[in-house]
């Protein structure tokens, strides 16, 4: 089976997210997508199988399998537009989060996702605890966004990875205004086997959100400060989330697996 490893939300080589694609001409079973994805090690690997004239697509991270993911639909994206359908402009993935559309325009991939509607939390000791600074608001959608006072606050963090378990949500993010680009943001995902997603395209469903009414833009210039980096370019229409973003392929591979699968 053939494997692309594509850096999504990246500006060059080495940045953004990594992903793997694994392109499945027959079903693949639930216990051998896991053991792929376990064995990339990878925040997430996604697998696409052709379906009429969309693809269906599935998420796995290192701790199972995830209904939502930004960077690895773009890098599956960028694999569909570039390597298998040269020249095509749009693709619907099916997915467990419905059906999501990404359009190419220029040379950057726009994913058209959900939006996570957020309630308020109250700020409570063990979410300063786990991250190790004073958090200004708290919000939960899938997963846990906490607000913080600064950009190098955001950047900064080295949070407590098994006091994050114990916290609300999937993922935990934090965010705050950013200097260069509107916000600044950083995701971490233990209870996924993940210390920090370099960037967060499902965490940015709950990001923008957030942000785009405080700012009273149209669009926002998203970047995860993450040791790697990443950029994303957000919008929203209604309750669905715009992310844009650019893809770079890292490698491409033949997997072996047991039985000819």
């Amino acid at each position: 089976m053939r494997q692309y490893t594509v850096d999504a939300f990246a500006e060059a080589l080495f940045s953004g997210n990594p992903a793997a694609v694994c392109v499945a001409e027959t079903p693949l079973s639930d216990e051998l997508m896991g053991a792929i994805a376990v064995e990339n090690n990878l925040s997430e690997t996604a697998f696409l199988r052709r379906r009429g004239e969309g693809y269906g697509l599935r998420w796995f991270t290192p701790g199972g399998e995830i209904d939502l993911c930004g960077h690895a639909t773009l890098a599956s994206a960028f694999v569909v537009m570039e390597l298998l359908e040269p020249g095509r402009r749009q693709v619907t993935f099916e997915t467990l989060s419905g059906g999501l559309t990404v359009t190419r325009r220029g040379d950057r991939y726009e994913l058209d996702f959900p939006a996570y509607d957020l309630r308020p939390l109250p700020v409570t000791a063990e979410m300063e605890r786990a991250l190790g600074v004073t958090v200004q608001s708290a919000w939960l959608g899938r997963d846990l966004l906490c607000v913080l006072e600064s950009e190098a606050t955001v950047r900064g963090l080295t949070p407590d990875q098994e006091a994050l378990r114990a916290l609300p949500g999937l993922l935990q993010h934090v965010t705050a205004p950013g200097t260069e680009a509107d916000c600044v943001s950083r995701s971490f995902a233990p209870k996924l086997g993940i210390a920090e997603d370099p960037v967060c395209g499902s965490g940015h469903c709950h990001i923008v959100p957030y942000w785009l009414p405080r700012t009273g833009k149209r669009e926002l210039v998203a970047y995860q400060a993450s040791r790697r980096g990443g950029t994303l370019y957000c919008a929203m229409r209604g309750d669905r989330v715009i992310l844009g973003g650019r893809a770079v392929l890292f490698a491409q591979s033949e997997l072996y697996l047991p039985d000819g699968k």
